[in-house]
């Protein structure tokens, strides 16, 4: 199409221009004032100048119309995927784009918004709006169409302002859903092993009333089931009974017309940590590897050491009065008896039997240790003898029992196949291919065979140190006396520190040193899964925040170790499980993710966006795609079934055709015309 319109191309600056027509408005006002003869015929001159110097010109314009743009955003997140939502969303959009593509003048572009991998970021339209139309100039816009749920998490209140264009909602859905969903509340972050911690909940479900039963689970087993009145807050005690993170999940069950289960579950990690390790170390006879056991303890400020030591042979006599021998009476009886669960774990170096232990005390520590206590022993040659622990009621604790042998000779301890594929054991200094060899040790204790686990062995496959759960507690067993040798770096020395270390911590059930342990983790969209103890491949179940289940083969590798990697693109909280019973947890992000916490449709996020910018919202259930229509600017853009989109009437111009009205010849002749007739009337 064309377009004319007139333009000027002034020869000199428009204020020279303005001073030329004042100074002739002022010599033409003056001629009528003294009503001269030819006056009118000058200011016609002087206007033909003016107009000259103006440079009048005529444009022609070549104009081609650019059609305006419809932006459709399609919500594609997982809440879409509740009932007959993607179905709603689909049948939509087709009927949309066949409706737009009969109007004249209408260009429409449709955006897909899906969840951002590892994100918890929730239904982000309106930023995947501004992104599809960034190369659009607002003059083009005709209006903005919304197929979702109406769960968007990022409304602001001057978007729709900007955009100066109407915005319009189809909501997926139904109105009046029901779902129930689990909401939880202040938890501790961190809590003392052996304390309780308290979880707030909330069971929500909009338009029910009475109560809900909770299933509780801690670390993937059942702990609880509680009835908890709905939409009202409530508590929980847990026991922390570990150090590291206590993951409690918590599930509601199912509630009438409920629209999907994925939100009424959740979870809450919390790291036990201990206040302070008490430990009890119980020596007998002196010897080097004493104070090795002692430094050791000492060295971690974490621990408080209570040491128990006979300082005196049993065959010496000393007549002094006892209560000249010390100050204070050592507190056996407090210690043994009142005080005995407090201990986070027992050490024995070397102790005999010498009557100042009652036998009820050994009774007590079996006890400790069958009710959830740890015992590390380290043997020398009294474990062989009648008075060593084995002939005390420890014996029903103790992995291994003495043969009455002591080998005293030099070895080389030897990592078991079982020890290679012990986290006790693993990745220690010297048990990894082109290690330096460990030291040698000086003597081992023989015992007949040994329950549980045995890491090390010794001379003639022996074992050497032992690992054994009794009843709820566990005891370690280390059969030689000459440990210290690797403290002083006999012939390269060994791993001594570490080792001690992990044995310690395993007997205080660490969830890392676990030989079963089954962990997961989400890291860069990828759930990591590492199960201990496999002697075959595995076969893991996997399932995702939404519920959809899946399964990952797990392949087992030299040291017992299956490992397997899945996609995770999901943010919140995922389940594996193994075929023995086994369970980890793994959080993407939030374990309750802000896209699955609220499922219900519905409108009042966006209706506030509706009416600020004249757009509609239409129950696609109810009313199903309303009628479109092309409506000037400014004027009403939608009604009870209709859709209204501004036409913007926007252009590119091709080309310019330009035409001076007022010729630079045709001007010197009116001009010049003028000032002949002047002149004559003039000389008349």
């Amino acid at each position: 199409m064309s377009y004319t319109s007139i333009a000027f191309a002034p020869l000199f600056s428009w204020p020279v221009i303005g001073g030329f027509g004042i100074a002739a408005l002022l010599l033409v006002g003056i001629g009528l004032w003294r009503k001269a003869s030819g006056t009118w015929l000058r200011a016609l001159v002087l206007a033909a100048l003016l107009a000259g110097l103006a440079n009048p010109r005529l444009l022609a314009e070549n104009r081609t119309s650019i059609a305006d743009v419809a932006l459709v955003v399609v919500d594609e997140t997982p809440s879409q995927a509740i009932g007959e939502r993607r179905a709603q969303t689909q049948a939509a959009l087709d009927e949309l784009t066949r409706r737009a593509a009969l109007l004249k003048g209408l260009e429409v572009r449709i955006e897909h918004v899906g969840s951002e991998p590892g994100s918890d970021r929730g239904t982000r339209l309106f930023e995947a709006a501004e992104r599809a139309l960034a190369d659009v100039p607002r003059r083009r816009l005709a209006g903005v169409t919304m197929i979702t749920d109406g769960r968007v998490h990022d409304v602001p209140a001057d978007l729709g302002r900007s955009l100066g264009a109407p915005i319009h909602t189809l909501l997926t859905g139904a109105p009046n859903e029901r779902d129930r969903r689990l909401v939880p509340g202040a938890s501790p972050a961190f809590a003392l092993v052996g304390e309780t911690a308290t979880l707030a909940f909330r069971v929500e479900d909009q338009g029910g009333k009475g109560e809900a039963v909770v299933a509780v689970r801690v670390d993937g087993q059942p702990f609880a089931a509680i009835t908890v009145p709905l939409n009202r807050e409530a508590t929980l005690e847990v026991p922390i009974r570990h150090a590291g993170p206590n993951v409690v999940e918590l599930e509601a069950e199912p509630g009438p017309g409920e629209l999907s289960l994925v939100n009424n579950r959740t979870a809450l990690s919390i790291s036990g940590v201990r206040n302070r390790l008490k430990v009890l170390l119980v020596s007998g006879e002196p010897h080097a590897g004493e104070r090795t056991w002692r430094n050791l303890l000492k060295s971690d400020p974490a621990v408080d050491l209570v040491h128990f030591t006979i300082l005196r042979p049993p065959d010496k006599d000393d007549q002094t009065p006892i209560r000249e021998m010390s100050l204070i009476s050592f507190p056996v009886r407090e210690l043994f008896e009142e005080k005995l669960s407090e201990f986070d774990l027992i050490i024995f170096d070397r102790f005999r039997r010498r009557g100042v232990l009652a036998p009820a005390y050994y009774r007590n520590l079996a006890r400790y240790v069958q009710g959830g206590g740890a015992l590390l022993a380290a043997l020398g040659p009294e474990f062989a003898e009648a008075d060593g622990i084995a002939a005390s009621a420890l014996a029903d604790v103790l992995p291994a029992l003495p043969t009455g042998k002591r080998l005293d000779r030099e070895f080389r301890p030897r990592l078991t196949e079982a020890g290679r594929r012990h986290p006790v054991m693993s990745g220690l200094a010297g048990t990894r291919p082109g290690d330096a060899p460990w030291g040698s040790w000086m003597r081992q204790m023989e015992v007949g065979k040994a329950r549980g686990t045995t890491l090390l062995s010794g001379i003639d496959d022996h074992p050497l140190v032992v690992l054994d759960r009794v009843g709820e507690g566990r005891v370690a067993m280390v059969l030689s006396d000459t440990l210290w040798l690797w403290a002083r770096g006999w012939e390269g020395g060994g791993p001594h520190a570490e080792m001690t270390r992990r044995l310690a911590h395993w007997l205080m059930k660490e969830p890392d040193l676990e030989e079963d342990a089954l962990t997961a983790s989400v890291e860069n969209g990828t759930l990591s899964i590492v199960a201990r103890g496999a002697t075959a491949a595995l076969e893991a179940a996997i399932t995702a925040p939404d519920g959809t289940q899946a399964s990952l083969s797990l392949e087992p590798d030299q040291d017992g170790v299956a490992r397997g990697a899945s996609n995770a693109a999901q943010t919140g909280l995922w389940r594996v499980s193994l075929p023995d019973g086994r369970v980890a947890l793994a959080a993407s992000g939030s374990a309750t993710p802000v896209e699955l916490a609220e499922l219900t449709a519905t409108p009042d996020r966006l209706a506030p966006v509706a009416k600020a910018t004249g757009g509609t919202l239409t129950w696609l259930a109810e009313h199903g795609v309303p009628e479109l229509r092309r409506v000037a600017p400014g004027s009403v853009t939608g009604g009870p079934g209709w859709m209204g989109f501004a036409e913007r009437g926007d252009y590119v111009v091709d080309g310019v055709r330009e035409i001076a009205l007022l010729p630079a010849l045709l001007g010197l002749f009116l001009c010049l015309g003028g000032l002949l007739i002047a002149w004559r009337n003039e000389t008349r």
